[in-house]
C-alpha cells in the first residue's frame, strides 16, 4: 500500500493566507510535529515489513527440520536418564537376573 503523503510533502505544503486565517506560525509548529510522527511511523512500518519477511523466510526454511529433530533428541535424552536412574537404584547390574 503506497500513500500519497510523505514527510517531505507535508513539509513543502503551502496554504493560502486569508484575512482571518490561522496563525502561520502555529500551523508550521503543528506540521513539524506531524512530520516527525509521520517519519517515525514510516520507519516502524518498514522495520515491521522487514521483520515479517525475515520471519516468513525463516519459518519456511526451518519449520520441518526443527520439528523432526526435537522428538529424537528428547527420546534419546529420556532413555539416557532412565538408564542412569536404573544404575543408581539397582546398581551396575541392569536387566533380567540369571
Amino acid at each position: 500500500m503506497q500513500t500519497e503523503l510523505t514527510a517531505e510533502a507535508i513539509y513543502k505544503q503551502e496554504f493560502k493566507t486569508a484575512l482571518r486565517g490561522y496563525s502561520q506560525e502555529e500551523v508550521d509548529q503543528f506540521l513539524d510535529v506531524v512530520i516527525r510522527d509521520y517519519e517515525k511511523m514510516a520507519k516502524e512500518i518498514e522495520r515491521l515489513r522487514q521483520e515479517n519477511e525475515s520471519l516468513r523466510r525463516g519459518s519456511s526454511d526451518q519449520a520441518e527440520p526443527v520439528k523432526a529433530s526435537q522428538p529424537v533428541a528428547s527420546n534419546y535424552d529420556m532413555l539416557r536418564r532412565i538408564s542412569n536412574l536404573e544404575k543408581a537404584v539397582f546398581g551396575k547390574q541392569v536387566g533380567p537376573s540369571e
